[in-house]
């Protein structure tokens, strides 16, 4: 579950207040508005990658506030995958594992039940430069994914796709949080985004938390 209760987060002459919502655990949530208007911003605060003045964050009870992004078990893909290109693919799903002190069999086997689960095993020894936008989300998300964290957050994970790989990737998407059983907040300013994934919609306009809506 997130709880995001009474966030107050100013950056410049931009500020957002007041900003409150629950997320259900297993709930794939969509966070719409038009471009500029924070939905990022909320993102970037919940996995510790901006700093709020006011507010606190909880996720599964517990309040992370303060933590430091890697202690707050949260899978992060930006908006433009952000792989490092001088590692192969397998290097990059593997990355945070290396980092955390796994070891070289283990991230192996974690490295290849995901690119097997993504789709991309047959990319694992290829670098992460030319990769079509499919193969690079992919691969983004397989690195979110690796260290089994129980919340994923997509900052407009399919923007710069075309028509049918989004479909592919919205089939992807569904698959993941039911195997996976994780709950995903996803930014999006696409409808059509909106409509095949979410289970609920927030709208952010002016500011403000203004519509819940959910799907029947």
């Amino acid at each position: 579950m997130i709880h995001c209760k009474d966030l107050y987060i100013e950056q410049g002459s931009f500020e957002l207040s007041n900003v409150n919502f629950k997320i259900e655990k297993g709930e794939y949530v969509v966070l719409m508005g038009k471009t500029g208007c924070g939905k990022s911003t909320i993102l970037e605060a919940i996995c510790g990658l901006r700093k709020i003045q006011q507010g606190e964050i909880w996720l599964n009870g517990i309040n992370i506030t303060d933590l430091v992004p890697g202690l707050r078990g949260i899978g992060y893909v930006p908006q433009d995958g952000a792989l490092f290109k001088n590692m192969t693919i397998a290097e990059n799903i593997g990355f945070a594992l290396k980092i955390r002190k796994w070891n070289k069999t283990q991230i192996d086997q974690r490295v290849t039940e995901l690119a097997v689960m993504l789709g991309i095993d047959h990319l694992l020894k290829r670098g992460a430069h030319n990769l079509s936008g499919g193969e690079r989300q992919r691969v983004a998300l397989g690195r979110a994914l690796s260290y089994y964290p129980h919340i994923l957050c997509l900052d407009e994970p399919l923007s710069a796709l075309d028509e049918n790989t989004k479909e592919d990737m919205y089939n992807l998407l569904i698959k993941l949080k039911d195997k996976l059983k994780i709950t995903v907040l996803h930014v999006s300013h696409s409808q059509l985004e909106a409509s095949k994934l979410a289970n609920r919609v927030l709208r952010l306009e002016k500011g403000k938390l203004l519509e819940v809506s959910k799907k029947k």
